[in-house]
């Protein structure tokens, strides 16, 4: 089974912070705007990075086109300054269970863990890193907001990663792994099952599209343990 993980709701709760900021200083450095005063016009839960800099940048005025033009410099900037903003310890922010879900699936034969994530792939790893949990999710696999601003496609990006060349991860063994209805949608636009957990901001109703609804990281490991036992 490939696992896919999402991080801020799924795995830690409240490390957002330094991330957003480290966002806004990207946004000034690169479009000199002041992005901390724009009223944000959609909810950032679940969304890419990319995603959520452009919805305030065209609310402040900056054309799509431009947008488009510096994307690749608002990642730079965002991720040099997380690397300067980011706590140097996180482990409070690990929800509970999550550590002891993670060394169980370790112990599991055929379970592949990744991140799918609207994350660029800089600030999740070291957000993973500086929560303890890094060491579970090897370089190399995975999606991340740096690959598209579009999270529907990460799935698929995950499964190539994590397949062979001509032949991604079957989706029939794959799960997406997060706590946002936009986690479940991802999941549907590649055909692979959800497992929504109720640890983020949506409660279980909002998250009842998903194929399986958990409360935390116990139920998670009962979920995950029936799927490990007959994948497929």
């Amino acid at each position: 089974m490939l696992l896919l993980f999402d991080i801020d709701g799924t795995l830690v709760s409240g490390a957002a912070a330094a991330h957003a900021e480290a966002l806004h200083e990207a946004l000034h450095a690169v479009h000199g705007i002041e992005t901390h005063s724009v009223p944000m016009p959609v909810s950032p839960a679940g969304r890419t990075d990319p995603e959520i800099a452009r919805a305030l940048l065209l609310r402040a005025g900056i054309s799509a086109e431009q947008i488009d033009d510096r994307a690749g410099a608002v990642r730079e900037h965002c991720c040099q300054a997380y690397a300067r903003l980011c706590p140097p310890d996180l482990s409070a922010t690990v929800l509970p269970g999550v550590s002891d879900l993670l060394d169980w699936l370790a112990t599991r034969t055929g379970v592949e863990l990744g991140l799918l994530t609207g994350n660029y792939e800089p600030v999740a790893r070291l957000k993973l890193r500086r929560a303890g949990l890094g060491r579970h999710f090897p370089s190399g696999m995975g999606a991340f907001g740096s690959d598209s601003e579009d999270r529907t496609m990460l799935p698929a990006i995950a499964r190539r990663r994590a397949g062979t060349v001509g032949a991604p991860y079957p989706r029939e063994r794959t799960v997406v792994i997060g706590d946002t209805p936009r986690d479940i949608a991802c999941a549907r636009a590649d055909d692979v099952r959800c497992v929504a957990v109720a640890t983020g901001p949506f409660d279980s109703q909002a998250l009842r599209d998903a194929d399986t609804v958990v409360a935390g990281a116990q139920g998670l490991r009962e979920a995950l343990e029936d799927l490990i036992a007959v994948p497929g």
